[in-house]
């Protein structure tokens, strides 16, 4: 007796059942015909690994407008918001607002998140709060935090101190801004100083790197060169680059050579850049995101983030990770079948490399974690940015969604058509006949 059998799931082009027992996945196979203690018929939609958040500031969350909204949209006025509503962070304050924006991720299927802490705060109140939380919901949803130094390193006051304060506490991954720093010479010696900090405490990098319009910002060389020269490079995340789009292509030419001699992952944050960005432009208006398509080309790996979440620089948003790579969909040009699809994957397998996890995906003998999407494939998963209608974790259903349901005159409207549509597969199941639950 199985603990759990998932009748009728689409997996890897093919229809099948899933029989999980003590939080592992014992057997995939078109047909299972042993019972489980609880069945649940998928009616072929897709069964995916948990979706992952690899870039997004929980300290921040669900704060947009307070103390003020960020009429200008810019970056730096958001900065400049936060600086003031982070006097009143309280303990109490990012634990409320964090773990509620984590319920809403998990109940979407995103189980593994990290997040970015400012610890340019004397206190280091977000912090220490988001290690409470990260034990907190470690049944149900895995955090990695890294220490970020949202004002600057070496700009900051007591910042290189602040900074080891926080990996010493626990913060898993190091951080960086240099396009923030007061001086372009500051900026590099910033990288470097993550570099440093990396190596002694044995930890990650992710960098906010170039996230600005000017193509003068140039740092992401330097993080390139340091990842050649430490060996790093698997270990090291370059988020934002949005200044990557600003270059011209001669000098972008000769850094996509580099980079791949680097092999770093790289996060775009599709949502919040092309909104942050580009606003000092006129006309024509720069779309201020990274070049992802042609990173992917060339074989680095990328992923996908939410970054802002109802904050100073991003007042919108839900968490759904196939929000984020919908919009990497249009904005970055990547609208084949094998684009979009890169685009779901930037957002589950990419975005598992770019957190270093051990385990993930679907396969007999692993983690029973993974997710059902109201879709028959990811392209139909991104075409209507589907309902994630069944959450499993280590074996245990810890969400469960019902998609809307659209009636027209009567009738039912799926928004499919032809043997595209789920509707070829709703009800089939696995054929058994037998009396099951819908997942």
């Amino acid at each position: 007796m199985y603990d759990l059998i998932l009748r009728g799931a689409r997996f890897e082009d093919a229809v099948a059942d899933v029989a999980v027992a003590g939080g592992r996945i014992e057997r995939i196979s078109p047909r299972i015909q042993e019972g489980g203690g609880r069945e649940i018929d998928a009616g072929g939609r897709l069964l995916s690994p948990p979706f992952i958040e690899s870039h997004v500031h929980l300290d921040t969350t669900l704060t947009a407008g307070d103390p003020r909204w960020n009429e200008s949209g810019t970056l730096f006025e958001g900065i400049q918001i936060w600086s003031e509503r982070k006097r009143s962070v309280t303990r109490e304050d990012v634990i409320s607002r964090a773990t509620e924006l984590l319920r809403w991720q998990a109940a979407q299927g995103v189980l593994h998140v990290r997040t970015h802490v400012d610890v340019t705060d004397p206190d280091l109140t977000g912090l220490k709060a988001m290690l409470e939380i990260r034990e907190k919901v470690r049944g149900w949803t895995d955090v990695q935090i890294v220490a970020f130094p949202q004002e600057g390193i070496l700009s900051y006051p007591r910042g290189t101190e602040l900074m080891e304060e926080a990996l010493r506490l626990g913060a898993d991954v190091v951080g960086g801004i240099p396009h923030y720093e007061h001086t372009r010479e500051m900026g590099a010696e910033s990288v470097r100083e993550s570099f440093r900090l990396a190596e002694k405490h044995d930890k990650p990098i992710d960098i906010h790197c170039d996230e600005t319009d000017d193509p003068e910002s140039r740092f992401l060389e330097v993080m390139a060169a340091e990842a050649i020269r430490t060996g790093m490079g698997q270990r090291v995340t370059a988020s934002h680059t949005t200044a990557f789009g600003s270059y011209d292509n001669a000098y972008a030419f000769k850094l996509m050579g580099f980079l791949t001699k680097a092999v770093i992952n790289f996060v775009a944050n599709p949502l919040i850049n092309i909104t942050l960005q580009g606003r000092y432009d006129s006309y024509p208006k720069r779309r201020g995101i990274t070049r992802v398509k042609e990173l992917w080309q060339n074989g680095l790996n990328v992923s996908l983030g939410y970054d802002d979440i109802m904050d100073p620089w991003y007042p919108l948003g839900t968490g759904g990770m196939l929000q984020p790579a919908h919009m990497a969909v249009h904005a970055c040009h990547m609208t084949s079948r094998e684009e979009v699809t890169a685009c779901f994957d930037m957002v589950t397998e990419n975005a598992a490399r770019t957190l270093g996890l051990e385990g993930y995906g679907i396969a007999e003998g692993g983690p029973a974690s993974f997710v059902l999407v109201d879709a028959p494939d990811k392209w139909d998963a991104l075409r209507r940015l589907a309902t994630t209608t069944l959450v499993v974790r280590d074996g245990e259903v810890i969400a469960e969604a019902r998609p809307a349901e659209h009636r027209l005159m009567g009738e039912t409207v799926t928004f499919q058509r032809g043997t595209e549509g789920l509707g070829d597969f709703v009800g089939q199941g696995s054929g058994s006949g037998e009396r099951t639950e819908r997942g």
